[in-house]
């Protein structure tokens, strides 16, 4: 099945079961931000479409949705910290992160001049996304600044996300005559 199907299955189910959408928000927030699986489904595009169905339905609600998709978020970058953290430089060689030989390497000079601000920029950008927060575990980044500017700018990430289509098509519907 193709990605575009399986963003029409998510869309149609969270629309029909809105029950699910903050567990769902949650894992594809998740694996967004998890160095392995983002490399492979980019997952932030059903974020956006979630967050549009926010703004024409008013039957989920925003900020319940927003902290599922930064805790998600924020969990999948400490995952991938830890995963550095713990695995040092043989990560670069488990799949998939092996078939991107310039990812780690360009997200280690990143974190280096940006230092703290490379888990919050980072975040904003998908091959970044992906290895910032795993170079930061290997040079063994302090748990405490790396947990700050990672939850902060998960937060910030989904509020970006999904607050586009919550209230710009809100004031559209509003405004347009």
């Amino acid at each position: 099945m193709p990605f575009a199907e399986y963003t029409d299955a998510i869309k149609t189910f969270v629309s029909a079961h809105r029950e699910w959408a903050a567990p769902i928000v949650f894992l594809l927030a998740f694996g967004e931000s998890l160095a392995f699986i983002s490399l492979i489904l980019p997952f932030w595009g059903i974020l956006v479409i979630i967050g549009t169905i926010i703004g024409a339905t008013h039957s989920l609600n925003f900020w319940m949705i927003l902290s599922a998709a930064a805790i998600g978020a924020a969990l999948g970058d400490w995952v991938s910290y830890w995963l550095g953290y713990h695995y040092h430089e043989r990560i670069a060689r488990m799949w998939p992160l092996s078939r991107y030989p310039d990812l780690l390497p360009k997200g280690h000079v990143f974190f280096e001049k940006w230092g703290i601000w490379a888990i919050v920029i980072g975040r904003f950008s998908g091959p970044l996304r992906a290895s910032v927060p795993i170079i930061a575990g290997i040079t063994q980044m302090p748990m405490m600044p790396f947990q700050i500017a990672n939850f902060a700018s998960a937060f910030l990430w989904a509020f970006v996300l999904l607050s586009p289509g919550t209230f710009g098509l809100n004031w559209w519907l509003n405004h347009a005559s």
